[in-house]
């Protein structure tokens, strides 16, 4: 396998499948987050991989995909302990952008996100919890998804805020995202589809130049094919402050979750990541109660506006995958720009989908629509028609 994408934590670790589906030949890798039985897997961080078991079992989902005829061929890299949203992995590499050579590929499911834009393999599982599915996917010119919090199985699958935690998946088509969808995601069919769009404005006033010209031509298709489409506001106090209340309440429950690993190993992280923990550390897990009720009046707030029949379209990201070998101020600045966008899906545990286009220049930008909980195949079905009617009218999609 050529692995000059440095996308592998573990190209050689391969499972075959246990049973026969609607995955029969496929093949698939894992973020190296995930249980595989007998393997240590690292969160992107060697003091992980030294103080940690190997599982003693696989993560369900691994399961469920071998026992619908997917082959597994190996773990990919991450941002240290999933917290970035860049990929750039101090102790590992950056894994290389197929899309953009020159620009960074997005994390923090980073390896993931370059193993099937380089068609390493036909799709991979990756985690989400502020953007970490999406944005790579964004980044690398790929169909991604972020399930309904909770959806998913996230059982043996390392941690780093579990009330924002998702298992997220990556494909270069929508017909294989939602087959996996159908497979990893339980829900009765409904006849009934998505009437209306609602077009948020803030989110949309950050993107703007050619960016902002290619998705408005996907827009433009949009308000013609539905009757019902709206553009205003979701947030009165403005999705700076949306994303200032994600990042609190993240970084309580992260260093709740593995303060403590922190303290007795004393590990050593690389730019960013560190600086993050130590914020992290300084944070109050008490006052967490007050920023949940916030968070609620959010969720049920957007949920009334939604309901189980409209659509929020989002940029995915403010803008095309920013170079590689930024300084860290610079992608402190871009990490706070798209935490805008991503804490919308985040703090509301609501499904995402991010579809890939493309710019003239050959870079991939990403359209993202967001559902209502619990309409996540109906979203990921709208999302392969969508696709089609684009093809037909010459949209330039990425694959």
């Amino acid at each position: 396998m050529n692995e000059h994408w440095n996308a592998f934590m573990n190209n050689n670790l391969k499972m075959s499948p246990t049973g026969s589906g609607s995955l029969n030949g496929r093949t698939f890798a894992v973020k190296d987050v995930f249980y595989l039985k007998n393997y240590h897997s690292s969160a992107g961080n060697p003091d992980w991989l030294r103080t940690h078991d190997p599982a003693t079992q696989n993560a369900p989902v691994v399961d469920l995909l071998l026992e619908q005829g997917a082959y597994l061929r190996g773990t990919t890299h991450t941002d240290e302990l999933m917290y970035s949203l860049n990929g750039e992995n101090f102790h590992y590499g950056t894994p290389i952008n197929p899309r953009a050579v020159d620009r960074i590929p997005g994390g923090s499911s980073s390896g993931s996100a370059v193993a099937v834009a380089a068609g390493l393999v036909d799709f991979a599982l990756g985690t989400d919890t502020g953007g970490s599915i999406r944005i790579p996917s964004s980044y690398c010119g790929l169909f991604g998804i972020r399930p309904t919090h909770g959806l998913v199985n996230i059982k043996g699958v390392i941690p780093l805020a579990k009330s924002f935690d998702t298992v997220g998946w990556m494909t270069k088509n929508p017909e294989l995202l939602l087959a996996v969808g159908e497979i990893l995601i339980n829900q009765e069919e409904t006849s009934e589809g998505f009437e209306f769009l609602l077009f948020e404005k803030e989110a949309w006033s950050f993107v703007e130049g050619e960016t902002k010209e290619c998705l408005l031509q996907v827009a433009s298709i949009l308000q013609a094919l539905f009757t019902n489409t709206n553009s205003d506001y979701i947030s009165v106090e403005g999705l700076s402050k949306w994303a200032e209340l994600f990042r609190s309440i993240q970084g309580r429950e992260i260093w709740k979750e593995h303060g403590a690993w922190i303290e007795a190993v004393k590990p050593t992280f690389g730019p960013g990541i560190s600086e993050r923990f130590e914020w992290a550390s300084t944070l109050n897990v008490v006052k967490l109660g007050p920023l949940n009720n916030r968070r609620e009046k959010i969720k049920q707030s957007l949920s009334g506006l939604l309901k189980t029949n409209g659509l929020l379209v989002i940029p995915t990201a403010p803008g095309e995958a920013p170079l590689r070998q930024l300084s860290m101020e610079e992608m402190e600045l871009y990490r706070t720009r798209t935490l805008q966008l991503t804490c919308i899906a985040g703090l509301t545990g609501f499904p995402q989908v991010t579809i890939p286009l493309m710019k003239r220049n050959g870079i991939p930008i990403g359209l993202s629509f967001i559902a209502n909980q619990f309409q996540d195949i109906k979203l990921l079905k709208f999302i392969q028609r969508l696709s089609a009617i684009l093809v037909e009218r010459n949209v330039k999609i990425a694959n």
